[in-house]
């Protein structure tokens, strides 16, 4: 693939035509059964995550959600987290290591949600958690982007095995008008940060923050949702095989070291 314009990828990836989380579990995967709460304070609808099976083989699968319209994105929160939502997916993959299922995390979020009410229940303390639990966890992980990622939002479900990146996503510290306001102070320079930013999967694959990217096309015609689906699910059978030979001591210890190398 070459190497393609910053811009148009950050369009893309916040495009509200992508598969989402909610899409992808019920596709690539079989019999997904969605489980909710923190056991604490409630039920996050920015993050879904559940059992299912692929190919026979039991696995959990965690991720962010977005809506395909305003209502739908109101109750998801546009896919930005609270607290709770990352004590859910930390309670599934304690679960998971249980049963010895291996996680696989799908992310599309500009960030957590840091209101007030977010900051009062332990948003940052939520997602060091989760970072901590995945450092630890003795079951595979592999984190999919599959739109947005950004700042710790998206790295609390993004410390996988094996992190991936689909064509037209992104994966950044911060939102380009962020990095814009902070630098220049001018948000509207948001389009010349996207471009010095390395947030697109070409030049995260160079720096090795990411291990693959799925390709979206087909001798350049976009594939259709069907068949990009069916491409993730061999790709993720794929992965899973390698990993599953793993023992649960090079599980974590391959993980911590390729996080470390940052």
């Amino acid at each position: 693939m070459s190497k393609r314009d910053a811009n148009e990828i950050v369009e893309n990836a916040r495009s509200m035509e992508r598969l989402t989380t909610q899409e992808l579990a019920e596709g690539i995967f079989t019999d997904f059964f969605e489980l909710h709460g923190d056991r604490k304070y409630g039920d996050d609808s920015a993050i879904i995550g559940g059992i299912a099976t692929l190919n026979g083989m039991p696995v959990t699968v965690i991720g962010t959600q977005k809506g395909r319209d305003l209502k739908e994105n109101i109750h998801r929160n546009f896919g930005s987290p609270n607290p709770e939502g990352y004590r859910k997916s930390i309670r599934l993959m304690k679960q998971a290591e249980r049963f010895n299922r291996p996680v696989i995390t799908f992310i599309n979020t500009s960030g957590a949600y840091c209101d007030i009410d977010s900051e009062d229940r332990g948003i940052g303390e939520a997602i060091a958690e989760s970072l901590l639990v995945m450092s630890q966890l003795s079951v595979p992980i592999l984190s999919i982007f599959i739109g947005e990622g950004g700042s710790g939002g998206a790295l609390a479900l993004g410390m996988g095995n094996k992190v991936w990146m689909m064509e037209n996503t992104m994966y950044s510290v911060l939102s380009p008008e962020g990095f814009a306001s902070i630098l220049w102070k001018d948000a509207s320079r948001s389009k010349e940060a996207a471009e010095i930013m390395k947030l697109t999967p070409d030049d995260l694959l160079e720096l090795t923050v990411v291990d693959k990217v799925i390709s979206e096309t087909r001798r350049k015609v976009k594939l259709t949702k069907f068949e990009l689906m069916n491409r993730l699910r061999e790709e993720i059978e794929e992965g899973l095989k390698e990993m599953m030979t793993w023992d649960a001591e090079y599980v974590i210890q391959q993980r911590q070291e390729r996080f470390r190398q940052f």
